[in-house]
């Protein structure tokens, strides 16, 4: 498995390493993590190929910088790299990357709100305020699982099921989010996540829902698609408040 990469810029590589770092860690506070299972990654070269991983066995709230894995997307896992990867990391994570250009990072959870959605009939989620509205006909939804994706012809399936959305609904298991970054991912997830929470909460009180038009809920999702630097605002700030609390996140000890 590869454990180099000569040509990165290590300011880039740098950066990568200490968002995606930021990333587990605020999840982990938000408590949408699943102990020291799920995985986040990002590419680092222009394929794609090459991707940084969590490695598997560590708590997000553990994850530092340094400990992302450097992986090739055409390598799988030998050797004493196989006892720290998680291997549903390797397949989901190496198909999306090498099939999915526009998936320069990928955040898989099983996180409260989509959860509980992708283990509904119907996984529909209804525009009914600004979050839900993002997503309106921009999810992509799985109704095909099988098993925990232990297997490479599972992660191709999952990586042509996304096509070419950005959010994937993975029926009873949870979601998968891709993005251009890691800063529009996390913002991306986030943000699906409060939309599912909203909708189940709505459900929840029995009473008919106020659902927009779809000429509101597309207008509105083109606006969030429209708002410019939001959601590198968000990861910054999210950074800011771990350098004052949690600063070993970016550590390289």
């Amino acid at each position: 498995m590869m454990k180099t990469f000569e040509n990165a810029d290590q300011r880039f590589m740098q950066q990568q390493r200490e968002d995606l770092s930021a990333a587990f860690r605020w999840f982990a506070r938000l408590n949408w993590h699943e102990a020291h299972a799920n995985h986040f990654s990002v590419a680092v070269n222009d394929s794609g190929s090459a991707f940084l991983i969590n490695p598997g066995g560590r708590h997000f709230a553990n994850v530092r910088a340094s400990e992302l894995l450097l992986l090739d997307s055409d390598e799988p896992p030998t050797g004493d790299l196989s006892k720290t990867l998680d291997p549903t990391a390797w397949y989901i994570h190496s198909a999306i990357h090498r099939s999915n250009p526009h998936a320069r990072c990928v955040m898989h959870l099983h996180s409260p709100g989509a959860l509980a959605l992708a283990c509904l009939e119907d996984k529909t989620l209804p525009p009914i305020d600004n979050n839900t509205a993002r997503f309106f006909k921009r999810i992509a939804v799985d109704e095909s699982f099988d098993g925990m994706g232990l297997s490479g012809e599972e992660g191709d399936r999952l990586a042509e099921c996304i096509g070419d959305r950005s959010v994937l609904l993975m029926g009873n298991h949870g979601v998968l989010v891709v993005g251009k970054s890691v800063a529009q991912t996390f913002d991306d997830l986030y943000y699906f996540e409060r939309a599912c929470q909203t909708y189940i909460s709505a459900l929840s009180t029995g009473r008919k829902l106020s659902v927009l038009s779809d000429d509101i809920a597309e207008k509105t999702a083109r606006q969030w698609e429209d708002y410019g630097g939001f959601a590198e605002s968000h990861l910054r700030e999210i950074r800011e408040i771990l350098d004052r609390e949690e600063p070993d996140y970016k550590s390289w000890e």
